[in-house]
């Protein structure tokens, strides 16, 4: 199936796999995730950047379905990695974004998920939200946590950059932000509980580093029953009505609703 601009805006769970690992990409490609990132960057030894590359395109060509995520602007392999997701016009992640320039430039040709994992980015949040072809962003929370000298997992020391990543995306009308991995893969709590804090904040996805992490990152991010019986509720009593369950119902409200069928895959009307 086809990564359009519109999947991806409604992806809930993103999962990496390694691209020197082709062996990976059918079974990552079967997780049942919502997206599959091949990564170029992080997961690949400098030694391996080249191969990892080909073996990208070759399993594009074959006619595998993912987005690639490149190396960072700046690195040795930057140009060829664009070379690659250009040619074939794959959905793209870009690691350590901070230039909107350069990402309108993928963004003519690809959907981009801009990676913001850098404290210039967090804070040119906007600029790199509305550059051209970007379709949502993505939360880079381990490289930040570094670079600001903080724990990863320390979620009051990242609450300023994850906010103003979530207000980014809204002023720029674009879906709301992916939220970084975590990194404890046999730990469902910390994965709960990480699922929890994000969606709270706006969030509306996560990045995967395990196939175990998907079903739990999609029914976390998904609307609960509770939240769905509110929205119909709201919905069928019509626009002149002023409260539901003792609750005050005005315009932004209903929208509200609205946008809770919507995400799960309810038609409302406008």
């Amino acid at each position: 199936m086809t990564l359009t601009s519109a999947r991806l805006a409604a992806a809930r769970a993103f999962l990496f796999v390694p691209g020197h690992r082709p062996d990976r990409f059918d079974k990552a490609a079967a997780a049942h995730a919502d997206t599959v990132i091949i990564d170029l960057e992080d997961a690949v030894a400098a030694a391996d950047k080249d191969a990892a590359r080909r073996s990208a395109g070759d399993w594009l060509a074959g006619g595998g379905r993912a987005m690639i995520r490149i190396n960072a602007p700046g690195t040795p392999w930057y140009t060829e990695d664009v070379d690659l997701v250009t040619s074939y016009g794959c959905p793209v992640v870009i690691p350590k974004a901070e230039d909107p320039v350069l990402i309108g430039r993928v963004g003519a040709v690809c959907a981009v998920v801009p990676l913001v994992e850098t404290a210039l980015g967090v804070e040119r949040a906007l600029e790199v939200c509305r550059a051209p072809g970007v379709v949502r962003a993505a939360f880079g929370s381990v490289d930040l946590a570094t670079e600001l000298g903080v724990d990863h997992d320390d979620t009051l020391a990242l609450a300023y950059a994850r906010t103003r990543l979530v207000v980014a995306c809204a002023a720029a009308r674009i879906a709301p932000p992916v939220d970084g991995v975590t990194t404890a893969l046999d730990d469902a709590g910390a994965l709960d509980q990480d699922i929890r804090h994000a969606r709270r904040l706006g969030f509306g996805g996560k990045l995967c580093v395990h196939p175990r992490q998907i079903s739990r990152v999609q029914d976390g991010f998904a609307p609960t029953a509770d939240q769905l019986r509110w929205a119909r509720a709201v919905l069928a009593a019509g626009e002149a009505v002023s409260a539901v369950d003792g609750v005050m119902v005005d315009r932004p409200v209903r929208e509200r609703a609205r946008r809770l069928l919507a995400a799960d895959g309810e038609p409302v009307r406008p």
